[in-house]
């Protein structure tokens, strides 16, 4: 492997890799995906649709998730900085309702991997950013559910400094809670 360090964390499945990066006094190079060094990570899934955004300090989007056609995720910022959340909504799992959050940035260029049957959100902490993922399905949107950003029982710790006005999209102001 040697090109990728892959950390895990308290929730089985999610996984936080960072490529090694060759930087001189012209730039860097990285590799953002090899099949062969994520398959080597326990990460062996083919990847079907590239998605990128844009946003402005702020904005939080999600907590998303498919219901019928759930996606595996691999995401990444490549440009700003990011809050990225993952809750476990897996039913037989100890951890089923917990979450885990990561900075993702440009600087560095941490990417996050995010298993089928979680719901996904992040929070823009940057004055702009452009976040990039991979998905193993295709998107289908009468599939797409969610959960309220700040439901209280899943407690996220959403590192939002004193004064950021959230910006949010109507549908994910509606979303009810875990327990709905």
């Amino acid at each position: 492997m040697g090109k990728i360090t892959v950390e895990t964390c308290h929730i089985e499945g999610l996984k936080v890799i960072t490529p090694n990066v060759f930087a001189d006094a012209r730039g860097y190079f990285m590799e953002t995906y090899n099949y062969n060094d994520f398959k080597e990570a326990g990460i062996d899934h083919t990847f079907v649709q590239d998605n990128q955004s844009a946003s402005v300090r702020g904005v939080l989007r999600g907590l998303h998730f498919q219901i019928n056609y759930p996606q595996d995720k691999l995401v990444r910022v490549i440009s700003g900085e990011v809050f990225d959340v993952a809750v476990d909504l897996r039913t037989a799992s100890p951890t089923y309702g917990q979450w885990y959050g990561v900075h993702l940035s440009a600087d560095n260029k941490k990417q996050f991997f995010v298993p089928r049957n979680f719901a996904h959100g992040f929070l823009v902490l940057s004055e702009y950013a452009e976040f990039a993922y991979k998905c193993t399905d295709f998107y289908h949107p009468n599939d797409e559910g969610g959960l309220m950003y700040n439901d209280p029982d899943i407690g996220i710790e959403w590192p939002i400094p004193q004064g950021m006005e959230l910006l949010m999209s109507e549908r994910d102001q509606q979303w009810k809670g875990i327990k709905a």
